[in-house]
């Protein structure tokens, strides 16, 4: 159920319950009843539009490549806060990041204490 939903649920002016009551059965927290949700302020939103252009040109940039880009355009953004909104934007990965390594020993430790071959655990 939505938290919309929740907050139509309840009433303030019920006469037996109180609101934190009605708010702990439709689990909901108090907060979330009390306060309204905070829109994204312009900055954020442009920080997100030029961000998404770094990335639709260069879509193999990470974060610190898109941050250098950025700086270099004049746009002033932190790598953490370029982090945080490439994660909220979910841009995805374009080529998978190379897998160099295809280890799948069972339990290779164990061999050496045992006194086991490594068929022997397979």
């Amino acid at each position: 159920m939505s938290s919309a939903r929740k907050k139509a649920m309840i009433r303030r002016d019920h006469p037996k319950l109180s609101t934190s009551l009605q708010c702990k059965l439709v689990k909901l927290s108090r907060s979330a009843f009390y306060c309204a949700p905070v829109g994204i302020d312009e900055a954020t939103l442009t920080l997100k539009k030029a961000i998404d252009r770094v990335f639709s040109g260069y879509p193999f940039f990470g974060r610190r490549r898109i941050t250098a880009s950025l700086r270099r355009e004049g746009t002033i953004a932190g790598r953490h806060r370029v982090r945080r909104l490439m994660a909220r934007m979910e841009p995805g990965e374009i080529c998978r990041r190379p897998r160099t390594s295809q280890s799948h020993e069972l339990a290779p430790v164990l061999t050496g204490h045992l006194g086991l071959p490594k068929e022997a655990l397979g």
